[in-house]
């Protein structure tokens, strides 16, 4: 996919918006991975970011995915 491409795909696009969410936290926190939150199976930023990353690897094409 080219880059013109990337500029009108909903799915990169809110992939980027949970990265940038994520990163952020990670920067708060001070620390440079999830694994080392407290929050890491709770927390709702790293959920919305795992299923922003299959949405946009998918496009939407295929079925659900469960993160229970």
């Amino acid at each position: 996919m080219d880059t013109q491409n990337y500029q009108n795909d909903e799915y990169y696009a809110r992939f980027l918006q949970a990265k940038t969410t994520l990163q952020q936290c990670q920067i708060n926190k001070k620390i440079t991975s999830c694994l080392g939150c407290t929050e890491l199976l709770n927390c709702n930023i790293r959920t919305s970011y795992v299923k922003n990353v299959y949405e946009n690897m998918n496009k939407g094409k295929s079925g659900g995915f469960d993160f229970n």
